[in-house]
């Protein structure tokens, strides 16, 4: 039965962008009732979550399905369709990645096992394409790409010793099974590792600094890079590139500086941008802030 049989109205409501994150191709929100996809490919990897509903899909000649707690991982050039399972149909956002954050070599295993039940990668997912749809905030979804990309790596490549691919095991470092893409760096080196990134943020304050810059320059992985910073200091490194710039942000304020030219002065994308992360870790908005500062003069 149809969904118009059942009272239901067709959908079909889509939101695309390409944020300036490398090797984010497309970011796609969706949401479909009776649309069903023809079997069709990519070049790039689908990540891909489904928030309400659930999409059925063929690949390689298997079915598989969409449950609320997976993460699905569908390889470039490989056959495959999907369509909803119910009259109500589905919710979906979708990462499109390049080989430069998921090489060929994956391929094979994403074919034999591209749902993945991990709450902890569907949860950085979730915080991933939050931080995509933020312009301004592209520190954070470098950031936050990098771990999923490692964690997606561990799903997917075999154990020392093993064949078989992904997590099977509870002994993981963060508690869900997970071993490191890599080892991680000496703890003497972490900690080297974070002070010289936070020297680089404190140079790059108000132009910024991408991630993968950052582990060209230190040498480093950029997965290493936000672990060691993070252990060092209690937060992410685009955590600590938003406080200093609110930290000058409230100095120019109270100067007297328009909050419009504190915006582009202190390397925030615009003056919403500021007002965010302002009112995130102020408390209020910045205007609100500086009235009641020179008020209390």
């Amino acid at each position: 039965m149809s969904a118009e049989q059942q009272g239901v109205r067709p959908t079909r409501q889509v939101t695309a962008w390409r944020p300036k994150v490398r090797g984010v191709v497309e970011v796609f929100h969706a949401h479909f009732t009776e649309y069903a996809y023809p079997m069709h490919v990519h070049d790039t990897w689908t990540l891909l979550v489904v928030d309400d509903g659930a999409v059925r899909y063929d690949l390689e000649r298997h079915e598989h399905g969409t449950p609320h707690d997976t993460v699905s991982l569908l390889p470039p050039h490989v056959p495959h369709n999907g369509s909803p399972v119910t009259a109500e149909g589905f919710r979906k956002r979708v990462v499109y990645l390049d080989s430069t954050r998921l090489g060929e070599e994956l391929i094979g295993a994403a074919v034999d096992g591209p749902d993945l039940r991990d709450p902890l990668l569907r949860h950085r997912v979730g915080q991933l394409h939050t931080a995509l749809g933020r312009p301004g905030d592209e520190l954070e979804a470098e950031s936050r790409l990098t771990l999923v990309a490692e964690r997606l790596r561990t799903h997917l490549l075999p154990r020392p010793g093993s064949t078989r691919a992904g997590l099977s095991g509870t002994d993981g470092s963060d508690g869900t099974g997970a071993v490191p893409a890599a080892p991680p760096p000496d703890p003497r080196r972490a900690a080297g590792l974070a002070r010289s990134l936070r020297e680089l943020l404190d140079e790059r304050l108000t132009a910024g600094l991408a991630l993968d810059e950052a582990a060209a320059l230190l040498h480093a992985h950029p997965a290493h890079l936000v672990r060691a910073f993070s252990a060092a200091y209690g937060i992410a490194p685009h955590q600590y590139l938003m406080s200093r710039r609110v930290d000058r942000a409230r100095r120019l304020l109270l100067d007297g500086t328009p909050a419009g030219d504190v915006a582009a002065t202190t390397g925030f994308y615009d003056q919403s941008h500021l007002t965010r992360h302002f009112r995130r870790l102020v408390g209020v908005p910045p205007g609100r802030y500086a009235r009641t500062a020179r008020g209390g003069r």
